[in-house]
Order: structure tokens, then C-alpha cells, then sequence
């Protein structure tokens, strides 16, 4: 049995050009935003992209993704194949080998033993990984030497490339980190503000949802990079303040997420200090269902539980009327232009894994009135608002601090009006939205509130840890500390079966066809996602930065190592 070379993205190193730097650190200070602020640099504790991607200049996996989606070699010697010996011809099996010479920032070598330290980090009980699906599947890992991974599988792995690989999988020195297992792990305080890593860049000071400061890693494996002295790294602010920053006041070099409305990107652009990058890839905006009850009626500890089912969305009738009721290429128009399409995919990429989902994409209001009809929710007393056995259909809608997301929010409040649904809207602040806080009641994870939204994506072109999120038992919640990635708390015994027949599935197409499927159970048939845009990544850079590569298969500072000051 082989691999596919299309499935394994790349079968041997990616050979990248070198800058022409003229020595380590020769470029001084370079000044990143980020308006969604950084709470952690620990990709294991958060789920929120901007907690990740800061991590990313520190942190590094065995192995990402380039521009094109290709796996490329980080602190790997190169790709594992079943052609070159790598990937165990039953599957079963796949072999890392770490470059010779690695030391962590703090000049102590890197070893296998910190991988292996990794898998048992997100995978100990209580610890609530949140990047838990990466490693669904691993039996075992072992180290026959300081520079030999082995990861075992519970069974063939025809795609054995999600542990330690992409930026939400990063290699943990087990030295720094070993006494923060489990339970203790969002304990550790100074672990998670300063890890020690081989990325190009190292903590100097870390305030917690404002600035991280970090310097050139003087043990990084390259002598000559990164050109960059210090990364100052500013949270905080919104979307169009981000892109100002850096399109018109020239005070930043790169701005992350600059989620603004055509108009306004058109005439930022034409100040001339820098240009908007844009990459499709596994983006998208959705309105996420909460499939459990989050009253405050209910005791804490118990609010958003599997203990207590939604009183309204448990009834798939009333998830569909509400899909029915949004017109996708409204919200395309007025919050990004040719920086999204609409779509009824949570999966829109690549092309084998994107279903023909396509019959949300025509909005039908009156289709939406009448499945309420049919759910009983009927207007009694004509007040406008659909009501049940006396009770009203009303509705908290959450999202975070964001011009674009208030537009869409004012939108679908709209049309869900229509239909009978009376919607409260809230917006909480990103930085503490995406936070991960355990104690915090305004987490996407916590989803005290009816309905969500926000936008995810996945490492790399597999889908495989992506679907898997959504399995019965990744639903946060207070035994594994609210960090969970099954925010929906969706549990489908058939789902979670075609999860491990796909973990198990080889070939391109047989994988492509069950990640279809798996798709439309989420959405199309339940609705317990409801898909609206698909995004390309759209952030803003400087004309004075040099050596960006916009990226929409890993974090997009994946090469901050080779930026450079345009002079």
C-alpha cells in the first residue's frame, strides 16, 4: 500500500532561496498588530488563531505548510515517506528525524524526548488541549534515539502527518514545561508567557493581552537570520484602526486580519504606503448553533452542558429556517468583495474535499416561515415574534468586537426579524473572546449565548483533525477546563464513526468523498453550523517590509524568518 504524492503534499524538503542578509539582527526593530490581543503563547491552551500565530515566531512543529500547502521540513530532517522508509508500509507507523545540531533558545539541545513530551502534554487528562484532534489516533511515541520520533497509530493512518505538524502543533521543551501536565498546565503562568523555542524569535516581555516583545533567537539554526533585531507585537483596537496603522500612518509593518469594507480597503490602497494581502484557503465566517442550553437560570458548572439540551435548536427544523433565512452574498458584498464568496461549506478547500453544498447560497425567507410553521412557532399574539407553548422564540447572538461582524450581526438580526426570531446581539472583545480563559463566562468555547460567530480554518490541505473537532468527546466544558473544540456541543454516534472510517481511509478520492460527507452532516443536514463566507486571509503590509509570503495553510507568519527591511 502507498501513499499518494497529492495526498503527502511534498515527499522530500523544501528548498527555500536564501535572503540577503547581511547578518543576523542588521534590520532593527520590526512592529507587527494584531487587533485581536494576545493572551497566551501557548498553541495548546487556545484555539484563537491570533494566540497561535504569535506563538509561531517562537514555537515551531516538526514540519509546516508553505504557501501552496506543501509540507515542508522545520526541525525534521525531511518529510516521512512510505517510499523512503519514513511512513510504515501497513501505515501504521511514521518516523521523524530531527536535524542534527537543534538547541533551543536557552542553547540546550533538542531532542526526541520533547516530542514525545509534547503528545503526552496535550493528551494527559484534565489538561484540556485544545488542539487535541491533531493527535486522535496516536497510541504511542517512542524514542530509540535523541533524534528519532516513532508515533504509532491506533491503526493505518493513511494521512499520519497532523501530530507535531502545522503552527497548532508545535514541538514543547520538556524541561520547561514538565511540571505543567494536566490540571496545572493553565497554571503555568510563566511557561505559557515565555516558552522556550526554536523559532527565529525569543520572549523578552510578554503583557498579557497588549504586547509581546521578542528578540532574534541568537541559537537559531540559520547564522544569518532572522534580519530582524526585535518583534514588537501590539493587540488591541479593531480591524480598520489595524489597517490605518499600517496603510496610512506607516506605524506598523503588518497588520493581521484587516477585516474592512471594500471602500474602504480601495482607498487605503491608494495612499501607496502599503498593499492588502489576500490568500484563499480554509477560512470561512460561520454562525456556529449551541446545541445546549445556556441559561443563567441554570447553576454555573452546569450552564452550556450536555447536561441541559437547547430548548429551541434541538429541533433541526428551526436550525434550517434560520440557514434559509440569510442571504450570503449580501454579507460578501458589504463586508469584503472580492475578498470572499459566499458558501454553504465548512470545508470550501481543496477542491476534492468541498462538497456541492449550494442550496443555501439563494436566500428564501418565506421556506424559512414555514419550517417554523412546521416546528410549531407561530406568531399567537401578532406581535411580530414567533411563540411556543407560550414561550416567545428569542435568541442571544454573540460575536466579537469587529465593524465587518456588527454589519453582519445588524443583517441577520434583520432577517431572522422576519421569520419571527427576536435576536439580542452581543459583542465582546476578541482578545477576550478568543482568550481561552477558563474563569471567563465570554469565551467562544463557554458559548453562554444561543448562537455564535467567528471564523476557523485548518492546518495544511487534510481535513481529517478538522473534522474530528467535532466529535462527542471534544465538547468543552468544566472537566476539561472549557477547552474543548466542539463548541456546538454536537454528539452523533454516526458522525464520530465516519470520523474514524476516515482516519483509516487511503487515496485522494475515497478521503475527499468521506470529508464530503462529514461536511453536510454539520451542516446541510443539520444545520448545526451554518456556513456564510468563505475568506481568504486579507492583512496589510508595509511597502517597507520585505520577504512576506501570505499564507493560507499555516500561520502567516510562518516565515518571519526570512522578512526583511525594505532600505
Amino acid at each position: 500500500m502507498k501513499l499518494r504524492t497529492a495526498l503527502l503534499g511534498a515527499a522530500a524538503a523544501l528548498a527555500f532561496a536564501p535572503a540577503a542578509h547581511a547578518e543576523r539582527g542588521s534590520d532593527g526593530e520590526v512592529k507587527i498588530l494584531y487587533y485581536q490581543a494576545v493572551s497566551t503563547l501557548n498553541a495548546y491552551l487556545s484555539s484563537g488563531t491570533k494566540d497561535v500565530e504569535a506563538g509561531s515566531l517562537v514555537l515551531e512543529p516538526l514540519a509546516g505548510f508553505d504557501q501552496d500547502g506543501v509540507l515542508f521540513p522545520r526541525l525534521a530532517e525531511s518529510i516521512p515517506t512510505v517510499e523512503n522508509g519514513g511512513v510504515a508500509a501497513d501505515l501504521t507507523s511514521i518516523t521523524w528525524k530531527l536535524k542534527p545540531g537543534l538547541v533551543w533558545s536557552d542553547g540546550t539541545p533538542v531532542t526526541s524526548a520533547d516530542v514525545k513530551f509534547t503528545w503526552e502534554y496535550c493528551t494527559a487528562e484534565g489538561g484540556g488541549c485544545a488542539q487535541g484532534a491533531k493527535y486522535e489516533g496516536v497510541k504511542s511515541v517512542d524514542t530509540p534515539d535523541d533524534l528519532t520520533v516513532v508515533v504509532n497509530f491506533e491503526g493505518p493512518k493513511p494521512y499520519p502527518y497532523q501530530p507535531f505538524t502545522g503552527g497548532t502543533a508545535p514541538i514543547l521543551q520538556k524541561a520547561q514545561f514538565a511540571n505543567c501536565l494536566g490540571a496545572a498546565a493553565s497554571t503555568c503562568t510563566e511557561q505559557n508567557s515565555k516558552p522556550i523555542g526554536t523559532g527565529p524569535f525569543m520572549v523578552t516581555d510578554f503583557k498579557v493581552n497588549d504586547v509581546v516583545t521578542l528578540a532574534a533567537n541568537p541559537n537559531y539554526r540559520d547564522p544569518a537570520k532572522p534580519a530582524f533585531a526585535t518583534v514588537t507585537l501590539k493587540g488591541g483596537g479593531d480591524a480598520l484602526a489595524a489597517a490605518s496603522a499600517v496603510m496610512e500612518t506607516g506605524e506598523f509593518d503588518y497588520a493581521w486580519n484587516t477585516q474592512i469594507n471594500p471602500e474602504q480597503q480601495a482607498q487605503m490602497e491608494a495612499g501607496g504606503k502599503g498593499k492588502f494581502v489576500n490568500a484563499f484557503g480554509t477560512l470561512v465566517e460561520r454562525v456556529e448553533i449551541n446545541m445546549t442550553d445556556p441559561s443563567a437560570e441554570l447553576a454555573e458548572g452546569e450552564r452550556s452542558t450536555t447536561k441541559h439540551p437547547h430548548p429551541v435548536f434541538s429541533d433541526p427544523k428551526v436550525r434550517a429556517a434560520m440557514s434559509k433565512a440569510i442571504d450570503r452574498q449580501a454579507l460578501v458584498d458589504i463586508g469584503y468583495g472580492g475578498a470572499g464568496c459566499p458558501t454553504c461549506n465548512l470545508v470550501p478547500a481543496p477542491a476534492y474535499q468541498a462538497s456541492e453544498n449550494t442550496d443555501c447560497l439563494t436566500q428564501d425567507l418565506e421556506g424559512a416561515k414555514a419550517l417554523l410553521a412546521e416546528a410549531g412557532w407561530t406568531d399567537t399574539d401578532g406581535d411580530g415574534i414567533v411563540d411556543k407553548d407560550g414561550k416567545k422564540l428569542s435568541i442571544v447572538y454573540q460575536t466579537t468586537v469587529n465593524p465587518v461582524r456588527q454589519d453582519f450581526q445588524a443583517l441577520i438580526k434583520g432577517w431572522w426579524n422576519e421569520i419571527g426570531i427576536e435576536v439580542e446581539l452581543k459583542a465582546i472583545d476578541p482578545g477576550v473572546f478568543f482568550g481561552g480563559d477558563a474563569a471567563s463566562p465570554d469565551t467562544f468555547q463557554k458559548f453562554y449565548a444561543d448562537v455564535e460567530m467567528y471564523a476557523n480554518n485548518f492546518d495544511g490541505t487534510d481535513a481529517e483533525p478538522y473534522m474530528a473537532q467535532y466529535l462527542c468527546d471534544k465538547i468543552p466544558g468544566p472537566e476539561n477546563q472549557w477547552q474543548g473544540e466542539n463548541v456546538n456541543r454536537f454528539c452523533d454516534p454516526a458522525y464520530d464513526a465516519l470520523v474514524k472510517e476516515l482516519s483509516v481511509t487511503n487515496g485522494i478520492e475515497a478521503r475527499g468523498a468521506l470529508v464530503k460527507k462529514l461536511n453536510d452532516m454539520l451542516t446541510k443536514d443539520s444545520n448545526v453550523v451554518i456556513p456564510l463566507v468563505d475568506r481568504g486571509r486579507f492583512s496589510a503590509q508595509s511597502n517597507a517590509l520585505g520577504g512576506f509570503v501570505m499564507n493560507s495553510w499555516d500561520a502567516e507568519l510562518w516565515n518571519a524568518q526570512d522578512w526583511t527591511r525594505v532600505k
